[in-house]
């Protein structure tokens, strides 16, 4: 039987993760190498933080790399840090951007992608926005409904597939 939390305790309130699982025609290097080095091909153009448009959108394949993009005038523009980076089969990258895409060194919540073989060239790919309450229980709420709307994560996961699962050797289209 659980007991009523007493009034003197405060309740801790976290945000739920978010969550997305696609399943991709392509082995877990392939799934891994699309997902970072292979990036720019299919992180959508409209989601960037960027005075200019963007031009590319890196990974930088180490411990401590940055996550970000470069505008098509050459300036940069900081998205994250990794912080995992597990090949073929897990990365995690800090998000220093606030509700607001606003770059914030000091304030981050995680993205975690896991690519898991289901065959030779079947891959399931896993990922998880989280710590979303670290942003505070409104921000964190506000970071939380745009990044699971239709055009986050959604979105940029079904692109992903898409690139995913091409032919080795066809180009990805933007």
């Amino acid at each position: 039987m659980s007991r009523p939390s007493s009034p003197s305790q405060p309740r801790q309130i976290t945000v739920a993760p978010v969550r997305k699982s696609v399943r991709v025609d392509a082995g877990v290097a392939r799934a891994f190498d699309v997902f970072t080095a292979g990036l720019s091909r299919w992180w959508p153009r409209t989601h960037h933080i960027g005075a200019v448009a963007m031009k590319d959108a890196v990974i930088e394949p180490r411990v401590g790399g940055r996550w970000y993009e470069r505008g098509e005038d050459g300036s940069e523009c900081e998205w994250g840090k990794v912080l995992v980076w597990e090949p073929p089969y897990r990365v995690v990258l800090a998000w220093h951007l606030t509700p607001q895409f606003k770059y914030d060194p000091t304030r981050f919540s995680e993205v975690e992608v896991r690519f898991i073989a289901e065959g030779a060239a079947i891959t399931r790919v896993e990922l998880e926005h989280r710590d979303l309450d670290r942003f505070g229980a409104e921000e964190g709420a506000q970071m939380r409904e745009k990044v699971d709307a239709p055009n986050g994560w959604t979105a940029i996961i079904t692109l992903y597939a898409q690139s995913a699962s091409q032919k080795n050797g066809e180009a990805a289209k933007d």
